[in-house]
């Protein structure tokens, strides 16, 4: 695995190694010791998520209140998805911007994002399957989230607002400043 720092303090791209032959390949997609060592702390995974999403389809962007915040380790089984972290984290030099990352099954890298970040992803390709685990567990009353077309943010989703496909909850997300 080669882990490659953002100018987002503490997320962080990771590309995969592949063993290829005649059958097709074989690659470790999460190394405990190896990410604790890039982050400096200890990570407990505690939740598992597999997400399918048809093409165009918005979903986000989610985040937990604390004590339930989490961070997130995402990773495309098929497909590919356009995939946004928001810095929330007032103390941070990013706070209020956004990083934006291309996710695929072809690409063969994961999105490591710290607590503090609001998510969400476009999906890119028809049946995209979305793993991610998270280090803290779900909680409903904690659940939280940002409008996906936030003025403040004025993130680039790389495609006509019309053809989005998103949920009603997704789209009555409230605006960044209120944060």
């Amino acid at each position: 695995m080669i882990f490659d720092n953002t100018d987002f303090e503490g997320l962080i791209i990771i590309s995969h190694n592949q063993i290829k032959d005649n059958r097709g390949y074989f690659k470790e997609s999460f190394k405990k010791n190896l990410l604790e060592e890039k982050v400096g702390y200890k990570i407990n995974f505690c939740q598992e998520n597999i997400v399918l999403s048809k093409s165009n389809v918005l979903r986000g962007l989610h985040f937990q209140k604390k004590p339930y915040a989490q961070s997130k380790l995402i990773s495309v089984i098929n497909g590919k998805i356009l995939d946004i972290a928001a810095d929330m984290r007032k103390d941070s030099n990013t706070y209020g911007k956004y990083f934006s990352y291309i996710l695929s099954s072809e690409n063969h890298q994961s999105i490591f994002i710290p607590r503090g970040f609001a998510h969400g992803y476009l999906s890119l390709s028809e049946n995209t399957l979305i793993n991610y685990k998270v280090d803290n567990y779900y909680s409903k009353p904690m659940e939280e989230g940002i409008a996906y077309n936030d003025k403040y943010l004025n993130i680039d989703w790389k495609i006509d607002t019309d053809k989005l496909l998103i949920s009603e909850k997704d789209k009555n997300l409230k605006p960044f400043k209120w944060n």
